[in-house]
């Protein structure tokens, strides 16, 4: 460091004033090396976050882990027990050879074209939850694809059903069956749709917890996929996840306020 002399000044003065300067360049000096250090300490801080931000952006999104029930329809009923029905006649013989249980009930709307339902726990399950069964599998037979309003249904225990009748094998999908049956008389068509916990719900329009989703559907003129369209929208939902959930068929829509 060099010292410039005031030579109008005393030595003592200028010693003082070079000591003064002395400071405050050491100051400055010091004040420029925590300058630089926070400048680094931020860019580090700075990169690190981009690094992160980066990851999460290119990390694949979690999928949620499906339950076993839920590549078939289902719902829970207002008592808590799960009903699944098929979607297809490959679904329905698995269903009732590979998760029908003698607790069970099969339920079966009485119309060419309908699912094999089951009502798990079904003959401990109380009347209304029966109802709702019903309704279940009323809502996804054929009987909504051509526009009814309502459709017979009965339920039935598993020792009732057989693929085998008098005229011999009964074919994919279908069962024979013996013995008294448990009707539903003219049940409705009806479900209510909408989002629990990020996961589309169907359910029964009897069922209780109904009014507290957002879609009312009833057989109607609106197409399948228009629906579906809708129904995202307003949801926000996955539109291939509601077509998994709907029946076949034309639709009527009632959105609640």
């Amino acid at each position: 460091m060099k010292i410039k002399l005031d030579w109008r000044k005393s030595a003592q003065e200028n010693a003082s004033a070079a000591y003064q300067s002395a400071k405050d360049a050491a100051a400055k000096e010091a004040g420029a090396r925590d300058a630089i250090e926070k400048t680094k300490i931020e860019i580090v801080l700075a990169m690190a976050d981009k690094t992160k931000t980066e990851a999460e952006r290119k990390a694949p999104e979690m999928r949620r882990k499906r339950e076993w029930y839920e590549k078939f329809r289902w719902f829970f009923t207002s008592g808590g027990k799960l009903a699944v029905a098929g979607r297809d006649a490959k679904q329905n013989d698995l269903l009732v050879a590979k998760s029908m249980n003698e607790s069970d009930l099969f339920f079966h709307a009485d119309i060419q074209g309908a699912p094999a339902t089951i009502l798990v726990g079904g003959k401990e399950a109380s009347q209304q939850e029966k109802i709702e069964t019903a309704q279940f599998a009323a809502s996804h037979s054929s009987a909504w694809k051509v526009g009814a309003a309502s459709v017979d249904v009965y339920a039935v225990e598993k020792g009732q059903l057989s693929k085998h009748a008098q005229g011999g094998y009964v074919g994919a999908g279908g069962f024979a069956i013996s013995g008294e049956r448990e009707w539903f008389r003219s049940t409705p068509l009806g479900l209510a749709i909408g989002l629990k916990e990020g996961i589309v719900v169907c359910l029964p329009a009897v069922h209780p917890d109904s009014p507290g989703l957002p879609f009312v559907l009833s057989p109607g003129a609106i197409e399948k996929g228009q629906a579906a369209k809708k129904i995202s929208a307003a949801l926000k939902a996955s539109a291939d996840e509601l077509l998994l959930a709907l029946p076949s068929g034309k639709f009527s829509l009632k959105q609640r306020k």
